[in-house]
This record gives structure tokens, sequence and C-alpha cells, in this order.
């Protein structure tokens, strides 16, 4: 649901371009099968039996932990592919697509499985990595091109702002529907240049966001023309 607010030309693909999303990430977990039956293994005449009660020294604890610092693993990978890429403005088609398998392996470890319930949600993201044209502005000189862009959500009034810094301060609001618990349809309704002047946003300007993990720190959601975006608190 990334609005790119960068020019009012285009007003539709900037917003669903970088926070809308068709992409669905699923997440996977792996479960253990015990013998509901003693297996024998006949060795020189002597029989040993291994019975259901080893279960009962097997110790769970580990697993859980590696879990937790597996994903902080996964996100410390996420975090170093992408900070020397001007947030994806500089990332080659492999830098993409590692950028695309890291963020799918956190996606598999997603905590919050109902984002648009989760309180997590709420607040000023900033935008450190998407592969968005129409948000980092490719086609613009550097010095032309927003040196940071902002996301705001609210979930109670299902509400989003985005933002962009110097050199033009654009700002682009939109209403959020749920379409279940961690995708919204977005309706764009206003641009403001320099966040000042209000435009009001043509009615073909809408999108699909989903969002496909999301932690007290990281969010990563993806649009539904296909673009891959990333935010940190």
């Amino acid at each position: 649901m990334a609005l790119s607010s960068a020019s009012l030309l285009s007003t539709h693909s900037s917003f669903s371009n970088s926070f809308s999303s068709s992409s669905s990430s699923s997440s996977s977990s792996s479960s253990s099968q015990f013998p509901l039956k003693p297996i024998f293994f006949h060795t020189n005449h002597l029989q040993l039996c291994i019975s259901h009660k080893w279960r009962s020294n097997v110790s769970f604890l580990p697993s859980f932990f590696n879990k937790g610092k597996d994903v902080n693993t996964i996100k410390e990978d996420l975090i170093e592919a992408i900070t020397s890429l001007d947030r994806g403005a500089d990332a080659t088609p492999q830098d993409q697509l590692t950028i695309d398998q890291i963020a799918r392996k956190l996606e598999a470890v997603n905590p919050i499985k109902a984002p648009l319930n989760s309180v997590a949600l709420n607040g000023k993201w900033e935008l450190i990595y998407t592969t968005s044209d129409s948000i980092l502005q490719t086609k613009r000189p550097k010095f032309l091109r927003s040196v940071a862009n902002y996301q705001a959500i609210n979930v109670d009034t299902l509400r989003a702002q985005n933002m962009e810094s110097w050199p033009f301060f654009n700002q682009v609001t939109a209403d959020l529907t749920p379409l279940n618990a961690r995708k919204v349809a977005v309706k764009f309704d206003y641009f403001r240049i320099a966040g000042l002047i209000p435009i009001k946003a043509p009615e073909s300007a809408r999108g699909e966001l989903e969002i496909t993990y999301l932690d007290q720190e990281l969010r990563v959601s993806r649009g539904d023309k296909g673009n891959l975006f990333i935010l940190k608190m």
C-alpha cells in the first residue's frame, strides 16, 4: 500500500505500485511424528525395545529459541542486503532476486498472522527498500528524487498517508478496506503538492496491499503490481 506521491501524473501507478500487493506468501510449520508402538531391533538374538516413553526426555525449548534466533538472523541478512542499494534504486536484477528470496524466508516465519488486527501496524514507517520505479523515481536525476519516503497507518480509522521528504514533500492519503486479516484494498483520495496544495485523486487511483511480515520494527508488504516493499519503524 505504499503510496507514491512522487508525481501527480503517475497517481495510479505510484501508490498501487508502491504499497499494493497481490503476491501472497504462506508460512509453513513442521511437525514431528512419534511412533505409536514400540520399535524392535534384532541383534544377535537380543531384542532391544525402544518405547514411546523416550518422548518424556525430549526438550522442545531448544527448537523454540533456535526459531527466534533464525528470525533475527534472517532480518539481519535482509538489512545487510539492502543497506547499500539506496532503497532499491541501485539494485541489479540479481540484487532484487536475492532480496526477494530472503524476504520470502522471513515471510515464512511471520509472527503476526493477522496484521490488520495488530497495534504493531500503527505508526509512521520508513521505506528502506522497494522494487517500485514510481516510488524510487529512477527516471529523475538523483537531486530531484525524494531523499526518504514514509508511510503512516492508523488501523483504527483504516487510513494511510504516504509522505516524501526533500525536495518536494509531496503526500497522498488513502482509505483502506480490509479484504482479509492481512490484505487491504487501497483507494487514494487526495494528493498534496508540497504537503499543502490538495488535488483530488482520480477514481482509478486504486490498488491492493498484502502485509506478509510484521513485527515491532520491520514490515514486509507486496502489492498487486508485483512490487515488494520493506519498511522499518
